[in-house]
């Protein structure tokens, strides 16, 4: 479990924390452990003076493809849901230093929410963005439901969070979802280095204009919690553990 997801400083750019998934045979589903392990990083991040920018990455062809439907079956059939979720979504949404991503390929789910918590994200060609929350009798989450009207408006929020449309890397670009589209052989080395080139700007500057561009959290953070009750709820409904057990079948 511990190298499902990996948490790097590479000596080669220095003040980059890399959170690297690295569960490629299930497509880098995440578990309640990889989410506690990320937030754990993120929180560490918040107080080492080593750390000023954290990078997120996947695999060769996937960044993520959402959560690991074992735990929603987990849970839709009477399990506990668990805090680790939500801890990461709020130290993801609350996080005080620049975060960039890299997308190579599928970005599902909390793959694709999760770069709206981000500064800057480089996604290749061939990336695909896609939140099926609907198609599982689920519902929005990580304040996706209030941030992505706010960045590319209600009719393409709806399509991509309601109707589960996929967005390609040239959509998700011109609705303001992801920064920049290069080639998948260079995904990795362009993120760690625009990640590096911030982490030598003041720290200080840096972290006000950020603050300054980002705003005030605090509904952002409402709007988290406001989801995951409905998301519970969801879970535990029959329309759920029917699109469930479909999935599986699959």
């Amino acid at each position: 479990m511990t190298d499902d997801v990996l948490i790097e400083r590479p000596e080669a750019y220095p003040g980059v924390q890399v959170i690297r998934f690295n569960r490629p045979a299930k497509k880098n589903a995440i578990t309640r452990a990889m989410y506690a392990k990320m937030a754990n990083a993120l929180t560490v991040a918040g107080t080492d003076d080593a750390v000023r920018v954290t990078v997120f990455l996947g695999t060769e062809g996937c960044f993520s493809a959402g959560n690991d439907m074992a735990d929603f079956m987990a849970f839709a059939m009477g399990g506990t849901m668990g805090q680790e979720v939500l801890d990461f979504l709020r130290a993801l949404a609350g996080a005080a230093k620049p975060i960039v991503s890299g997308v190579d390929g599928l970005a599902i789910g909390i793959g694709t929410t999760i770069h709206l918590h981000c500064d800057l994200t480089i996604a290749s060609a061939r990336s695909v963005f896609k939140t099926p929350f609907v198609d599982l009798a689920l519902v929005p989450e990580a304040a996706s439901s209030l941030l992505v009207p706010r960045i590319a408006g209600h009719q393409r929020a709806f399509a991509l969070l309601a109707a589960g449309e996929a967005f390609t890397a040239d959509e998700a670009q011109q609705a303001g979802l992801i920064w920049k589209i290069a080639g998948a052989e260079a995904i990795e080395e362009e993120v760690l280095a625009l990640a590096a080139n911030l982490a030598k700007k003041p720290p200080e500057a840096l972290r006000i204009a950020r603050q300054l561009i980002r705003g005030d959290r605090s509904d952002v953070l409402a709007r988290i919690d406001e989801e995951a009750r409905h998301f519970a709820a969801q879970l535990k409904s029959a329309e759920a553990r029917a699109a469930f057990e479909a999935f599986m079948r699959r």
